[in-house]
């Protein structure tokens, strides 16, 4: 279940009650007269089961309630309430399966930009994969993996591309591209200070890599693993289920690649620079299409099911 508080100018508060009340999925409506003083006007409370809340929502912006007034949205973690129950049986279909497109959006906003502490935990974890790729230990790899942040901007592109979002898009190739950029310069110059110290050497790039050789040799199976785990971390954003997430980036090798590469770089070995470069870029074409196509399957979902419901409930 979800929780809305509404903050609505007093000539809209009847549209929005008859909003509420006339959306399946709903209870536990309460009006506030007067209890709202910046902006003014009333206060609305009601809880919306999560599978209703998109349409809910959509409705009050078509209201303009956002811009004359305020819409908040909470989880609620627990409500033991009947009528909550029934309100989510109402719902048509399954609350894991639910799409709150807004929520979605501002999440990855968020996630993608560009900012000091995106910038930090991608550079740590490409100088962590840089330890992994020379001592050949897949335990700092995974590591590396589930501290960058990548996923956010990716996730961004793809809400951005079903959402006609020109700005989130925008805002997520920078953060994408100026990260990685970022990223690898820095672990070049790391690079080149651990091998002054004597802890990286060539030898050991070139050598035998048994756990991190796939990092510089893409195939069609970096590809298909991309692919599917751009798709399960979609599901897992869009169904609020973010444990899925660290499964996600210690799926795919973006930033072990770009590690690699930068590591490679500082020794001049072009050859293992260009496979990296291709497993980075397989891998961020993957994720990239099938969040898009997941979130393209799901929008479609969504409307047949909800076309369905308007039409039972006309009849």
């Amino acid at each position: 279940m979800l929780h809305l508080r509404l903050i609505t100018p007093v000539g809209k508060t009847e549209d929005v009650v008859r909003l509420i009340e006339g959306t399946i999925g709903t209870t536990h409506l309460c009006v506030l007269p007067g209890a709202a003083r910046d902006p003014a006007g009333d206060v609305v409370l009601c809880d919306v089961a999560r599978e209703a809340g998109d349409d809910l929502l959509s409705g009050l912006q078509r209201l303009g309630l956002e811009t004359s007034g305020s819409i908040a949205v909470e989880n609620i973690d627990l409500s033991l309430s009947t009528r909550a129950e029934e309100a989510e049986k109402a719902a048509p279909g399954e609350s894991a399966d639910a799409v709150l497109w807004e929520h979605l959006t501002e999440a990855t906003h968020e996630e993608s930009t560009l900012s000091v502490t995106y910038l930090a935990f991608l550079t740590l974890a490409t100088m962590i994969a840089a330890c992994g790729v020379v001592l050949d230990n897949a335990v700092l790899i995974v590591g590396a993996m589930a501290v960058g942040p990548e996923f956010g901007p990716l996730a961004g592109i793809s809400t951005a591309a079903v959402q006609r979002r020109p700005r989130l898009a925008l805002r997520s190739v920078i953060a994408l591209l100026v990260g990685f950029a970022v990223a690898m310069a820095v672990t070049v110059g790391f690079s080149l200070f651990m091998d002054a110290v004597g802890l990286f050497t060539k030898e050991r790039l070139e050598g035998e890599r048994p756990q991190t050789g796939f990092v510089y040799a893409p195939d069609w199976f970096s590809f298909v693993v991309a692919v599917l785990a751009g798709a399960a971390g979609t599901l897992s954003l869009t169904s609020a289920k973010s444990g899925a997430l660290v499964g996600v980036a210690i799926s795919v090798t973006t930033v072990p690649a770009a590690a690699n590469a930068a590591v490679a770089l500082s020794y001049g070995d072009t050859v293992q620079t260009w496979g990296s470069t291709e497993q980075l870029l397989l891998n961020l074409l993957g994720i990239t299409l099938a969040g898009t196509l997941t979130l393209l399957a799901q929008k479609y979902f969504w409307s047949g099911q909800h076309r369905r419901l308007r039409k039972r409930a006309g009849s």
